[in-house]
């Protein structure tokens, strides 16, 4: 039984007299990994950042879990929203573990508990405590200080995730390898609902069980990635997925 968790019902944002996002309606369910495709200026880094209220709306309402939005404390909301950009933004003066545990010593865990939960932290991102926890952010690869970054955001077990572009500066094959690293991860972790933004198509159809095709502040087609591929809604996602044939068409060429 499908039960929702996020809403946006006729979600209007402007930026001066430039609106951004028009019209803005869908729901996401508990548990869900739904990414939102889209290249820059379509709305989807706006739409992310006004699920944990870092941007209100300017007409409209947004429901968490049911609440309007604008009644709850934000603060409160975005400890319970694990939130990985591209600019991972560790303390370079912290260990790996003390990076971990911000937001628990925010919350006044004891120390019995933190450490309990980075040594489990660091197994699910598939780094070795033993190994990692005591080192610094520049002793880490880029693709390592991601996982990290991952490890991080559930810190406190929120029950959403926001991902916002955060492998958009990794090389092709650690992109590859950290794709399939979070894809576990969320398979691995029951309800937690995670919304990951992306302007690259593979990445969208691969990791979302629905893909958002977003386009000058609106929704193109919502739905699997299999529905995408075999009945795109519009010309515009008809668009992108030739950009796919075209890729797999020169490779083909490459390779004959």
């Amino acid at each position: 039984m499908t039960e929702p968790v996020i809403q946006f019902k006729n979600v209007q944002k402007r930026f001066g007299k430039n609106i951004i996002i028009p019209d803005l309606s869908f729901t996401i369910n508990r548990g869900e990994f739904v990414t939102i495709l889209g290249s820059s200026g379509s709305g989807k880094t706006t739409t992310l950042k006004m699920v944990n209220g870092l941007w209100k709306p300017d007409a409209g309402e947004i429901l968490i879990n049911g609440q309007k939005i604008s009644s709850l404390d934000l603060v409160k909301l975005r400890r319970h929203m694990g939130y990985v950009v591209q600019q991972i933004g560790l303390f370079p003066h912290m260990t790996i573990a003390e990076n971990i545990a911000v937001v628990p010593k925010m919350l006044r865990w004891d120390q019995e508990k933190i450490e309990q939960r980075v040594e489990k932290l660091l197994d699910l991102v598939q780094l070795d405590p033993q190994k990692y926890a005591k080192r610094y952010p520049n002793q880490l690869s880029g693709g390592q200080q991601q996982r990290i970054g991952v490890a991080r955001a559930l810190a406190v077990n929120p029950p959403f995730v926001l991902f916002d572009e955060p492998f958009g500066a990794l090389d092709a094959l650690t992109r590859i390898e950290l794709q399939k690293e979070i894809k576990r991860i969320h398979e691995s972790l029951a309800d937690k609902t995670f919304m990951f933004v992306t302007h690259d198509i593979n990445e969208a159809l691969f990791l979302g069980q629905r893909v958002m095709v977003m386009h000058e502040g609106q929704i193109e087609q919502f739905a699997t990635p299999e529905e995408i591929v075999t009945y795109p809604a519009t010309s515009f996602v008809r668009e992108l997925l030739g950009t796919v044939q075209q890729n797999q068409s020169l490779w083909g060429n490459y390779h004959d």
